[in-house]
């Protein structure tokens, strides 16, 4: 089972970069059906990307970065390399999908997936607003398109 997670904020312009690609997923996904591969937009919750993942033997989240790097640079990382154990905190908004990995592994071990991947999408504004720049809707196309290619090859 492929499990794909799209994470972001709808409502801070190219921080829903994420989102928006699992959405349009699932409805690529409700045109073409394919049991073994499932799509969630969990938002900015970090909790649910753990519980989600559970089961898979595949996991591919996708979110915007603000590294500095040039909008629209998309980077496709290990997710080993990204996992980061939360600090103590009553907080569920500090559980981000970085901890889910780490903790969902040390939680659910087996049952939790070896092979994940993130894409993540240099964001070029993250101000409150509902809309793509330009640089990062394109890139937003191209990991759909790369996505739906991997979906097909599955068939």
């Amino acid at each position: 089972m492929i499990t794909i997670i799209g994470c972001g904020n709808l409502n801070r312009n190219d921080d829903a970069v994420g989102v928006i690609i699992a959405q349009r997923l699932q409805q690529y996904l409700s045109q073409n059906p394919h049991p073994n591969i499932r799509v969630f937009d969990c938002g900015t919750g970090g909790m649910e990307v753990m519980f989600q993942a559970r089961g898979s033997t595949q996991l591919i989240i996708i979110d915007a970065s603000s590294t500095g790097s040039e909008p629209g640079a998309v980077f496709k990382v290990p997710g080993k390399e990204l996992e980061a154990l939360p600090e103590p905190s009553y907080n569920l908004h500090d559980f981000r999908w970085d901890h889910a990995l780490a903790a969902g592994r040390k939680i659910f071990k087996e049952d939790f997936p070896q092979d994940v991947t993130v894409y993540l999408i240099e964001a070029a504004n993250l101000d409150l607003g509902l809309e793509l720049s330009p640089a990062v809707q394109s890139s937003a196309n191209l990991v759909f398109a790369e996505l739906t290619s991997m979906i097909n090859a599955e068939s």
